[in-house]
Order: structure tokens, then sequence, then C-alpha cells
């Protein structure tokens, strides 16, 4: 079944706010600095991703789960080496 113009849209916007995402996580992996990440900012964040997360399995729509799944792992990745190393 062909997408249709709102899912292709959701889809190009899901693929840029995750991938806008992937430095920031790779940076903050390799060089374990956090130093200039705010914990709050990021604990709001990546709850603000869950529950965008639930609320695309909630209304069944592929692009806000799969770019929610991707980023809250990313975003959790990030966050867990903020505790971690604070």
């Amino acid at each position: 079944m062909p997408l249709d113009f709102r899912e292709l849209v959701g889809f190009i916007a899901a693929l840029l706010t995750t991938v806008a995402f992937v430095p920031q996580a790779l940076k903050s992996w390799r060089t374990r600095d956090l130093s200039g990440v705010s914990l709050t900012m990021y604990s709001l964040f990546t709850v603000g991703v869950a529950l965008w997360l639930a609320y695309g399995v909630m209304i069944d729509s592929w692009p806000i789960i799969i770019a929610n799944a991707i980023t809250l792992l990313l975003a959790g990745v990030v966050l867990a080496l903020k505790v971690k190393h604070k």
C-alpha cells in the first residue's frame, strides 16, 4: 500500500529530527564529556520523547513510533552517560 502525503511528511520529519540527534549522542559516547549538557533538560526531553512514543503507539502512527523509539534510545544513552559521569 503506497504512503499517502501525510505519512510521507511524517516519515521525513521523523528522519530529520532523529538524524539530527545522532551527532550529540555519538560525541557524548566518544568523549564522555557531558559538561555542557543540562541534566534537567535531558531528563525532561527524554520523558517527553517517551510520551511521544506512547502517543504514537496509541494512535498507531509509524512515523511517530519509529522516530521516537530511536530518539528515546539515543537520548537515554546521553542521559545515562550524564548521570554516570556527573
